[in-house]
């Protein structure tokens, strides 16, 4: 998606580390016009699957989880990075590594918001490790419903997440796919 590799070239940082630093367009002030460009080549790029919902991870995914369920007219379903005290009944759990953050956390949905009737697409902000998405196949497996592919804003290829998932068979499609990043600038694949 051009407008994604446009934002990034010109409002992106990269940071030491591996990181990109996005939050002035995507992940904390969004760009709302290219939210809805988001939501919308989403829908193109999986309307064929016929997904009956999306998930995510909260918080940097619901957006653009959200602009597409919005494109696509079905539901978003994010999984909380953590049980609370609104989170009641039974639910799907997972451990999931974050690159960014370091850390591990739980990821939970509620057995209520995924079904084994349900077909459903992956949403999130970056693929890097893999870590988040196979977190959510997880999830998605533990319902005993199917996944039908999986978008992200970006995808780290040199990171070897998303490889790694698609020799599992997962169908994923990023918006901006970047090969390689430095102090010196963002070098973009095309896959």
């Amino acid at each position: 998606m051009q407008a994604m590799e446009d934002k990034i070239l010109t409002e992106g940082k990269v940071l030491p580390g591996g990181i990109l630093k996005v939050g002035n367009f995507l992940n904390q002030q969004i760009d709302t016009g290219l939210l809805r460009e988001i939501g919308l080549e989403i829908a193109d790029l999986f309307k064929d699957e016929k997904p009956t919902k999306i998930l995510t991870i909260e918080s940097s995914g619901i957006a653009l989880a959200a602009a597409a369920g919005m494109a696509m007219d079905i539901p978003m379903v994010f999984a909380k990075k953590h049980k609370s005290s609104n989170v009641d009944g039974q639910v799907y759990t997972v451990t999931i590594h974050s690159f960014t953050h370091g850390n591990d956390y739980q990821a939970v949905v509620s057995r209520d918001y995924l079904t084994a009737e349900d077909r459903v697409l992956l949403v999130d902000d970056f693929l890097a490790s893999g870590n988040a998405l196979a977190g959510l196949v997880d999830l998605v497996g533990q319902a005993g419903a199917e996944v039908v592919g999986a978008a992200v804003a970006i995808e780290k290829k040199f990171q070897g997440g998303g490889e790694a998932l698609r020799k599992q068979g997962l169908r994923i499609e990023p918006l901006a796919c970047i090969e390689s990043m430095s102090d010196t600038g963002v070098t973009f694949c095309h896959l």
